[in-house]
């Protein structure tokens, strides 16, 4: 089985790209949907004992854990160092059922993964990209955020330039999403070993 790692900065379109996949018949393991799992089940008591006060009835609630960690680099870590090692058991399991169920690929949705390490878990590396300028129209236009808000979350990732470079394929959804939904089904076609006649971009 073939390990596809999906990752983009913000407003880059991954998670509709993910979904692309989704829909092409890829089983497509989220990050994101599995820290919301985590938090109301395995990570909460563990969250609950590092971060006093940040669960309501067994659940993690975010706002309460955002205050408790937003802007405090330590408090971050800490959170990170029991989060992700959850979440990668998560990935593992997923990958395992999806291996002895014969899926010829399946797809890792995660957004941190070279800023987490996560390149030698994959066997190829897909980036979701655009123009800054489409990123930023798109970012901005989020409810709650600000300029601010968006410019120290570019600046805790890794580089769009930089993630382009270590791409084995790249998607860009500045282009409209059905040339986004060709260059995924291009790039199912090209690792299941078919000729599709599409040219991979």
């Amino acid at each position: 089985m073939i390990v596809l790692g999906l990752t983009g900065s913000i407003g880059m379109g991954k998670s509709a790209t993910a979904k692309m996949f989704a829909e092409a018949g890829v089983p497509v393991h989220d990050s994101d949907e599995a820290v919301h799992r985590l938090y109301a089940g395995k990570a909460a008591p563990l969250v609950e004992a590092a971060f006093a006060g940040t669960t309501e009835a067994g659940v993690v609630d975010r706002v309460k854990l955002g205050q408790q960690v937003l802007g405090d680099p330590a408090a971050l870590k800490k959170l990170e160092a029991i989060i992700h090692p959850l979440v990668r058991a998560d990935a593992d399991a997923f990958l395992a059922k999806h291996r002895s169920a014969g899926a010829p690929i399946a797809v890792l949705d995660i957004p941190l993964l070279f800023e987490t390490g996560g390149r030698n878990r994959v066997d190829k590396v897909v980036v979701v990209t655009a123009s800054p300028e489409i990123q930023r129209q798109r970012v901005l236009a989020r409810p709650g955020m600000s300029e601010e808000k968006f410019l120290s979350i570019l600046a805790k990732q890794v580089p769009d330039a930089e993630k382009r470079r270590q791409a084995d394929f790249i998607i860009d959804t500045g282009q409209g999403f059905d040339a986004a939904r060709a260059a995924v089904d291009a790039i199912i076609a090209e690792l299941s070993g078919e000729k599709s006649g599409k040219a991979s971009s």
